[in-house]
């Protein structure tokens, strides 16, 4: 498995978290100044240097469990608050439409176009904001100059470790169900026609040459479907046009209530990992670059439920008095899912469980890290 590939998920999963935020913040009628206070919150710490430095380092790309986990902190390093199904379905929607620009990736290295379409997006968020649109740029020049010197090969690989990384997930999304890019079944429609990648052939024609190197014959084959030539290269560097268009915002033009998801049998994001006790370092280290503290507590907060719900989540009535103090509460209807009320909590149990099978009783050091995890 590549150990550069964590960096690039992080990122796009990311950088669709911001899309998703910014489409439902909108159909909300969130204020503006509160959206873009918990757009820039986001992109703050996504970016940070501790975090961004920690995350650039050589490692194994780990589960979904851990991935989430990060990704919720993320989420709520703002004011905003979202309920344990928002962000259920908020990582449902990040999974599949990263899922579908990697199938879709011409070639390995446009991994990267895909990349900089999300961190464009990042700086047109916080362009307003100079100092944390420093950070995006401080975090593209890293990219640049840790990606721009993998071989071919090298992608190669690590598309192949993001194609494990997401091939067991199959939910249904609303958007991609409608255009007709995704079937009941979950799983992607792949276009065998359109531009080729950049230096690549049109196919269809097979020459022949002689031990000399002259072409002697051509002959033509039926290719399967209807392709063109290449539309160019895009940009690599910290600004251009990227050609590419996946990675761009997919929700822009939705309407609110398309923007769903529905889970098909045998989809499992939370699979068993023996590398328990690596990925808990993980997120322990990462978790420990995002300072809550960089939200003022004076700061007003308020909760938010991204999606439409069953109707049976109504009846659950609203939030303690206690927390109704605290937030601004806006009631839109969620989706139940009993089994993540209790995320972090279950998270944690089963990182312990895990941990008593691959080490002794002695051993103390997965419980100091839980201990740093619940003092976040």
């Amino acid at each position: 498995m590549s150990v550069r590939t964590l960096p690039l998920v992080f990122i796009n999963l990311g950088g669709e978290m911001l899309y998703i935020l910014d489409q439902r913040l909108r159909a909300l009628n969130t204020s503006e100044d509160q959206s873009e206070t918990v757009l820039n919150d986001v992109v703050g710490t996504m970016f940070s240097k501790s975090f961004m430095d920690e995350l650039l380092k050589p490692q194994q790309l780990y589960s979904h469990r851990t991935m989430k986990t990060v990704l919720t902190r993320l989420a709520h390093s703002s004011i905003m608050r979202l309920n344990p199904a928002s962000m259920d379905r908020l990582y449902e929607l990040m999974i599949m439409a990263f899922k579908y620009q990697v199938l879709l990736s011409p070639r390995p290295r446009d991994l990267l176009l895909i990349s900089y379409n999300h961190l464009d997006a990042a700086r047109a968020f916080v362009r307003d904001t100079p100092a944390v649109l420093n950070q995006v740029d401080e975090t593209h020049r890293k990219i640049i100059e840790v990606y721009s010197r993998l071989s071919d090969g090298e992608f190669q690989l690590l598309r192949q470790t993001l194609l494990t990384f997401l091939q067991d997930v199959h939910t249904r999304v609303s958007v991609f169900l409608k255009n007709q890019i995704q079937n009941p079944s979950g799983r992607f429609v792949l276009m065998t026609s359109g531009p080729v990648p950049a230096g690549v052939d049109v196919p269809g024609l097979i020459r022949t040459f002689d031990p000399r190197g002259r072409e002697v014959g051509r002959s033509e084959f039926p290719p399967g479907g209807t392709y063109s030539g290449s539309v160019g290269e895009g940009s690599f560097e910290l600004s251009g046009d990227r050609v590419l268009r996946l990675g761009q915002n997919l929700y822009q033009a939705e309407r609110p209530e398309e923007t769903q998801t529905s889970s098909t049998p045998g989809t499992q994001l939370d699979r068993t990992n023996p590398l328990a006790k690596e990925e808990l370092n993980l997120l322990a280290r990462l978790m420990g670059c995002m300072k809550a503290g960089s939200v003022p507590a004076a700061a007003p907060r308020f909760r938010i439920s991204l999606f439409p719900s069953d109707p049976e989540e109504e009846e659950e009535g609203g939030a303690p008095a206690e927390q109704a103090a605290i937030f601004q509460v806006i009631n839109i209807q969620a989706v139940q899912d009993e089994e993540a009320a209790s995320a972090l909590a279950r998270i944690a149990g089963q990182f312990t469980d895990e941990e008593a099978e691959l080490e002794n009783p002695s051993g103390s050091k997965g419980d100091d890290l839980l201990a740093m995890m619940d003092d976040l």
